[in-house]
This record gives structure tokens, sequence and C-alpha cells, in this order.
């Protein structure tokens, strides 16, 4: 029993590929989508709806609070041991989504080191006093590899890259992921589009998903703590539109910044994944898409 990896940049259709090969195949679906795991964000993730899963089952989709932070060493944790029961009863696990470092903890035999409370809490209140340019500098000199692989805005990453480095002495791009060796024999099949079509395509998802009500899920989930969540909080579409809501309330201005950040991220995402040569990659817009999957 081999499981499936689905993946590929945003909006090129794993979803419904998957659920597709599930009915197939005699298979479930393991969600890999980072934000997919928490409660009440489902516009904004273009999370399935229960008649689109067609009675496939899915698994780790709304299983956080926004106010928890995500990590990637529980998800391995709860997505190995769901793809092992998985195999174990003879059913092919599919996991599908876009967060490549999921993929990969999953797939790859990757070991990600704990965390320290003091020094965690030292670093953040470095970033909030000085800002995430500051950390990055300094990461810089300390392991230049991993600098170059983070963005300097991303002040969450740098505090972690510089937690690991002090915690356990080495440097953090040590523990980066890179492709093997693996842990299970997984058919991976990669989604894309050329880069128009990929970007009319995301266009189109945002205008929908503003239309369909993502300002309205995202009060609500404002009430339930959206703002003190550090992963939540900053997911594509809930940022934005939390930005509006601080300033101008022009949605329009959300939407735009929306599509513009997805279209950015698209691009990060297809540079990882073209990273592993493992993944075999398929046209999203192929009218056989299926029967090529399955082939």
């Amino acid at each position: 029993m081999r499981p499936m990896a689905i993946v590929g940049p945003t909006a090129t259709g794993k979803s419904a590929l998957a659920i597709s090969l599930a009915e197939e195949l005699g298979g479930e679906v393991i969600n890999a989508d980072a934000m997919q795991l928490y409660r009440g964000m489902d516009i904004g993730t273009a999370k399935v709806t229960a008649e689109e899963r067609r009675g496939v089952p899915h698994h780790l989709l709304d299983v956080l609070d926004v106010t928890e932070t995500a990590s990637v060493a529980a998800y391995q944790r709860a997505a190995r041991a769901t793809v092992e029961r998985l195999m174990a009863a003879e059913r092919v696990p599919i996991l599908v989504g876009g967060s490549g470092l999921y993929v990969r903890a999953v797939l790859d035999e990757l070991d990600f080191p704990g965390t320290d409370p003091a020094i965690r809490a030292s670093l953040e209140g470095e970033l909030a006093e000085h800002g995430p340019q500051e950390l990055h500098k300094r990461l810089t000199k300390l392991d230049p590899t991993a600098a170059a692989a983070i963005l300097p805005s991303n002040g969450r990453r740098v505090v972690r890259a510089l937690e690991v480095i002090e915690l356990t002495g080495r440097p953090f791009s040590a523990t980066m992921p890179r492709p093997g060796p693996a842990r299970y024999d997984t058919v991976q099949i990669g989604l894309d589009l050329d880069t128009e079509e990929l970007d009319r395509r995301v266009d189109l998802r945002v205008t929908r998903m503003f239309e369909q009500g993502l300002v309205d899920e995202v009060k609500t989930l404002e009430e339930q703590g959206l703002r003190i969540g550090r992963t939540a909080s900053r997911a594509l579409g809930y940022q934005q539109v939390l930005d509006e809501i601080d300033a101008d309330h022009d949605m329009a201005a959300a939407a735009a910044a929306t599509a513009q950040a997805t279209r950015r991220f698209v691009r990060r995402q297809r540079s990882w994944f073209r990273r592993d040569r493992r993944i075999r990659w398929l046209d999203a817009s192929r009218t056989d898409l299926m029967a090529a999957a399955l082939a």
C-alpha cells in the first residue's frame, strides 16, 4: 500500500484531484495545508466543503483554534500516525496541500529541534523592540545559509532559526529540510500551470473569496481571538482584511493586496517543490488529468 502526495502551488486543483483519486483507489485524504488546520478558516483557505468531499474521509482539517500556534513537529506526529493507520487498514493515504515543509515533514526523515520558552521569549522581545531586519543581520553572521533562505521580514522564522542555533549549538541550516531519505515509498504528483494562467486563477479565487464573505469570516474569527494567533493571523487574506479593518476599511484594497501576496506565495511554492526531483509533474489544465495521475 503506497501513500500518495498531491502537491504544487495554490489554485491548481490539488484537492479536487485528490478526492477523485481517493474515490478510484479506495483512499482517504490527509490535509497538508497549514492554514486548513484551523477551525473557521474556511473561505480564505479554500477549504473543501462537506459536499465537495463526496463522502471521502478527510483528516487533519479543523483541528486547531485560531489562537493556537501551528507546529510542524506536532503535525508530523499526527500525520504520520494517520498515514500508518490507513496503510494498516489497506486504505491509500493521499496527502494533499501546498505547505512544502509540512509535506516533507511527513514523507522524509526530518527531525525538528525542540523549543526553549526562555530563549524564545528573549528573542521575541528583541524582535518587538528592534524589528526582524536587525535579528536577520545577526542570523546572517551566525548562519549565512539559513539567512539566505529566510526573508528578512519573516520575524517568526528568524526567531526560530536563532532559537535553534542557541539551543543546539549547530547552524539552523543543518536542520532545514531537503529531499530524502524517504520514510515511505510515496507516489508524488505535482500540479502546475503556466504563470499567466496561474495568476488568472489566483485573481479569480481571491475575488470569489471576498464575494463569498471572507470579511465576515475574519470578523467572526477576530471575536474568537484571531489577532492573538501567531500563525492564523498571518494567513493570506486574513492578515490583509485585518489590516484594512485597522485602517481605511477599503476591502477592495484588501482584495488586491491578498491577490498580490498570493501570487508571490505561489512563486515560492513552485520554487520549493521544483527542488524535489521525486515529484512527477502534470499540467493541471490537461483534460485527461485523472487518467494521467492514475498512470
